[in-house]
């Protein structure tokens, strides 16, 4: 790639005339000496299987092995269709889906890492419910979804995005700005835009840590997706407003790798800490091992 830097990346974007997910498209076919159509067909097909995923959250029985989860999405879409929402209907469908993506994720299902299993819920939140909002093709969802391959580029280069590296901020962190700044491109963002939305999603996540209970991708990962697709759809009106990273959005990226490698270990998945360690995570993890 020719931009490691998201400095780099809205640079080149202004110098060629391009969007991001334009930029990223041919940086991608480059690299892979496959053809943007070719690239473009499987990322099409990656989308895909996000919608089928929502699909299955929102309709069938997503009980996890566990036991611990499972139905949740479909609790918070009755919730919304009940008129109920205090968040309003967009926040919460878009909630509501990343909860069933996840929670399929839990359920042994098939989803699309973005960029981690753990964090699989919030793209996928962002964008269906969104796509729906607006009326949207699936091939302009696509283009949102190589922009926001660009942005996870950077992250992955420059810092973590996973959370036995650096904790949850580096994998909900990490898909929350990916979301964020697709979000303001496929909503007619600039580029600049689009990378203050990232900066501003992931200083509201700097120090997030991973403490999954029985060391399972369930609690508490399944609702910071749903919680992970509002902060995303927040960060990216702020963007399209005119709110501004005064922070730039590098810096913020280099912080969240200080702050995941000053992280205790017992923070950064092993279950040896924070809610994995309260009485009732203690609790869930003895009879976890029983069955």
């Amino acid at each position: 790639m020719r931009f490691r830097a998201l400095k780099e990346l809205a640079a080149l974007c202004v110098t060629e005339q391009l969007s991001i997910s334009e930029l990223m498209l041919q940086e991608q076919a480059h690299e892979s000496g496959r053809s943007a159509e070719q690239e473009f067909a499987t990322m099409l097909s990656y989308y895909q299987i996000m919608k089928e995923a929502v699909i299955k959250g929102l309709t069938e029985d997503t009980t996890s092995r566990s036991g611990l989860t499972g139905k949740d999405a479909q609790r918070v879409m009755s919730f919304l269709d009940a008129g109920a929402a205090s968040v309003g209907e967009e926040a919460c469908r878009a909630m509501a889906y990343a909860l069933a993506v996840s929670e399929v994720n839990a359920s042994m299902g098939r989803i699309i890492a973005t960029p981690t299993a753990g964090s699989c819920g919030i793209i996928p939140g962002v964008f269906v419910s969104s796509q729906q909002r607006f009326g949207w093709e699936d091939d302009h969802m696509v283009r949102g979804l190589f922009c926001a391959g660009a942005i996870g580029y950077v992250i992955a280069n420059n810092s973590f995005v996973s959370g036995a590296e650096g904790g949850c901020q580096a994998e909900v962190g990490s898909a929350i700005g990916m979301a964020a700044g697709a979000m303001v491109e496929l909503r007619g963002g600039t580029p600049e835009q689009a990378i203050h939305a990232v900066g501003l999603a992931l200083k509201n996540t700097l120090g997030l840590i991973c403490d999954p209970v029985g060391g399972l991708v369930e609690i508490p990962c399944i609702v910071r997706n749903g919680f992970g697709a509002v902060n995303a759809l927040a960060a990216a009106d702020m963007a399209l407003a005119g709110v501004r990273s005064v922070i730039p959005s590098d810096e913020v990226v280099q912080v969240m790798y200080e702050v995941g490698t000053a992280m205790p270990e017992k923070h950064r998945e092993t279950a040896k800490g924070g809610l994995a360690q309260t009485p009732t995570g203690k609790r869930i993890m003895k009879e976890l091992y029983r069955k």
